[in-house]
């Protein structure tokens, strides 16, 4: 079977097409025939040597398929073959074939294509619990998303208003991507390339700071927004896309009770009912026409560099799936 891997670190070019044994499932597996794959920033992270654990080689990324059961090993008794489902895995996305643990399987909904399911585990599961499970986001406040024209970012405009927040204010680096934001729902639009973004936030909110902040830049970015926290404000944090941490002096929270809080979208794949719950509730949204997906662009599995360079570019929009 066809698989995209690379033998070490770098760049979009270190990703190459090869021949590789296709695996057979386990107690517990199923073996799925992938029909689309999710790309993340995470998958350019572990290409870099990057991620938050370590990446060994060689790699083949790619945490977020869907596909067809093809073959069911031992022990697993709620699916069989000719099942449409969706997952995530720890690796191995980038091919044609992966065995997954049928745990973690989700049904599609009939009707439901396979590129708009895909475009929704990873980071609609990560919005989702940012603003809960992490943001604890209550009815009537103001959520600042940045990156909002991303895949996290548009999901977390839509879900904050789901969830209640009285107000959504939105960053990008375009007017273009601003307008995608304000298409879904935000309330204030604030363009971050600008030296005087903070102002704006302070503004939108008459100078009273923002609830909850959904930071995944770091650098400079994460400074700022801290500064845009009012009193009892959290910032969770799920992201470095800048390349450049942030060091933080713990105690000047102090003053305004501030959290800085971390997440970390697969530990939430150790909780699996936590796991199959916040999913199904959201394939309900996308199924209802309540929650919008934003595909940027469906590629050939051959054409996975072209892709991750098209995303550290920042040249895209909503979510790029790969298809063998």
């Amino acid at each position: 079977m066809k698989s995209v891997l690379f033998k070490q670190y770098g760049g979009p070019d270190v990703l190459e097409t090869a021949e590789v044994e296709r695996p057979a499932p386990q107690h517990g597996e199923v073996l799925l025939k992938i029909t689309a794959i999710g790309v993340n920033y995470a998958d350019t992270a572990r290409r870099e040597g990057a991620y938050v654990v370590p990446t060994p080689l060689p790699f083949t990324p790619g945490a977020e398929i869907t596909g067809v059961v093809e073959e069911v090993g031992e022990g697993v008794q709620r699916f069989s073959r000719g099942d449409r489902v969706v997952t995530l895995i720890g690796s191995g996305g980038y091919a044609e074939y992966v065995a997954a643990d049928a745990n973690n399987l989700i049904p599609l909904p009939e009707g439901l294509d396979d590129e708009t399911a895909v475009a929704l585990p990873l980071q609609g599961l990560t919005a989702y619990h940012l603003l809960t499970t992490m943001g604890r986001i209550e009815k009537g406040e103001t959520v600042l998303v940045h990156a909002a024209a991303g895949g996290v970012g548009s999901l977390a405009v839509q879900l904050a208003k789901h969830f209640g927040a009285g107000k959504v204010i939105a960053t990008a680096s375009t007017e273009e991507k601003l307008a995608l934001a304000q298409e879904l729902g935000a309330d204030h639009l604030v363009n971050y390339t600008n030296t005087n973004w903070r102002e704006s936030v302070m503004e939108a909110t008459s100078g009273k700071g923002v609830d909850i902040a959904l930071e995944m830049a770091g650098g400079d970015i994460f400074h700022e927004t801290i500064k845009c926290m009012r009193s009892f404000g959290r910032v969770v944090i799920y992201g470095v896309a800048s390349g450049k941490p942030a060091e933080m002096y713990p105690a000047g929270l102090m003053n305004r009770n501030l959290s800085v809080i971390g997440f970390f979208l697969p530990q939430i794949m150790k909780k699996p009912a936590l796991f199959e719950k916040s999913l199904q509730e959201l394939l309900a949204l996308v199924h209802e026409n309540k929650l919008k997906l934003t595909v940027g662009g469906v590629y050939k599995l051959e054409e996975a560099a072209r892709v991750h360079e098209l995303m550290q570019g920042r040249k895209t929009k909503g979510k790029l799936i790969l298809k063998p």
